[in-house]
C-alpha cells in the first residue's frame, strides 16, 4: 500500500469536529474572539423584579415580605426601608413620581410623632398616628386582592374564544308516503266490504264532521308505536263513518301529521303520527 493511501485511510478514521462558532458577526466578518478594548458601560443592562403602583403597593410589599402585621407596623424600620428602595430608584435614573415623596413625608410625620412624648390625658383622647395610614393599606389591600381575583377569572380572548358557526337556510322536502295508492284504494275496498255487513235501516243521520273525524283518527294512533290500517275505522258507522275517515286519513297525510308504510306487497298497512322512529315488525 502507497503512502498516500495509507494517510488517506487514517484521515478517513478520524471522526468529524465540529467547527467553533462565532460568537458575534461585525460587518459580515465573524469574531472568535473577545475584543481587548470592549467597554459596555454598567447601565448597558439593568434587570426589574418588581414593579409596583404605587407607594402604597410598595408598602404592602415592604410589609409582607417581612411577615409584619398589618395592625402593628415597626414605623422606624419601614420608614428606613422605603427611603432606602426611592435612593435606589434615583441611583438608576428613575423618575419617581410625587406620591412617593409625599408618602415618605407622612412616613416621617407619622415617626416624628410616635417618637414625641405624649401626656397620658392626650393618650387616651388622640388616636394612633399609624390608624389613618393602617386604614389605607387595609383599603388597598382589599382592591388589589379583588383584581388579582376578578384577573384570574376567564376572560374572553384570553382563556375562552368565541365561535361563530353560520347556519344556513334549509329547505325540507317532505316527499310523498312510500305507498302505492292502489293498495291504499284496495284497502279501503275491504274496509267497506266489512261496513256492508253492519248496514242497518237508519232513521236519521248524524253529520259528520271531517275536523272530527281527523281528531279521533290522531287519537287512536300511539305516538311511539304502529296502528294498523283497518284499526282506524269504525265498521259499524256504515259506509258513510268508513268514507269519513278515509278522507280525514287522507288530510292527515296531505297536511304531514301521519305517516303510511307497507314493509312487503300486499302486506298490512300501518300507520304512525309523523316523526316516530319505531318500524313495524
Amino acid at each position: 500500500m502507497s503512502a498516500s493511501r495509507l494517510q488517506k485511510v487514517n484521515a478517513g478514521d478520524v471522526p468529524p469536529r465540529q467547527q467553533e462558532m462565532p460568537f458575534a458577526v461585525v460587518e459580515g466578518e465573524p469574531q472568535f474572539n473577545v475584543p481587548k478594548d470592549l467597554y459596555i458601560p454598567p447601565d448597558a443592562l439593568e434587570i426589574f423584579l418588581d414593579a409596583f403602583e404605587g407607594p402604597l403597593d410598595l408598602l404592602l410589599y415592604l410589609i409582607k415580605r417581612q411577615n409584619l402585621d398589618i395592625l402593628n407596623i415597626p414605623l422606624a424600620k419601614i420608614t428606613a426601608q422605603y427611603i432606602e428602595y426611592i435612593g435606589l430608584m434615583q441611583e438608576l435614573k428613575l423618575e419617581l413620581a410625587a406620591e412617593y415623596l409625599v408618602m415618605a413625608a407622612m412616613l416621617a410625620e407619622i415617626k416624628s410623632r410616635m417618637l414625641l412624648p405624649r401626656q397620658a390625658e392626650e393618650d387616651e383622647e388622640s388616636e394612633d398616628p399609624r390608624a389613618e395610614l393602617i386604614r389605607r393599606l387595609q383599603e388597598y389591600e382589599r382592591f388589589k386582592q379583588a383584581a388579582e381575583d376578578i384577573h384570574g377569572l376567564p376572560q374572553l380572548g384570553r382563556d375562552v374564544y368565541q365561535t361563530q358557526v353560520e347556519v344556513l337556510d334549509k329547505h325540507v322536502e317532505h316527499s310523498p308516503p312510500d305507498l302505492d295508492l292502489r293498495e291504499l284504494l284496495l284497502a279501503l275496498k275491504d274496509v267497506l266490504q266489512r261496513a256492508d255487513m253492519f248496514t242497518r235501516h237508519q232513521i236519521s243521520r248524524d253529520s259528520l264532521s271531517l275536523r272530527e273525524r281527523m281528531s279521533r283518527v290522531l287519537e287512536k294512533i300511539n305516538p311511539g308505536a304502529f296502528t294498523d290500517f283497518t284499526d282506524l275505522f269504525d265498521i259499524t258507522e256504515g259506509r258513510e263513518g268508513v268514507v269519513v275517515t278515509f278522507m280525514a286519513i287522507l288530510e292527515l297525510l296531505k297536511q304531514y301529521l301521519i305517516e303510511m308504510v307497507q314493509t312487503e306487497d300486499f302486506g298490512p298497512i300501518h300507520v304512525k303520527a309523523a316523526g316516530g322512529s319505531h318500524a313495524p315488525e
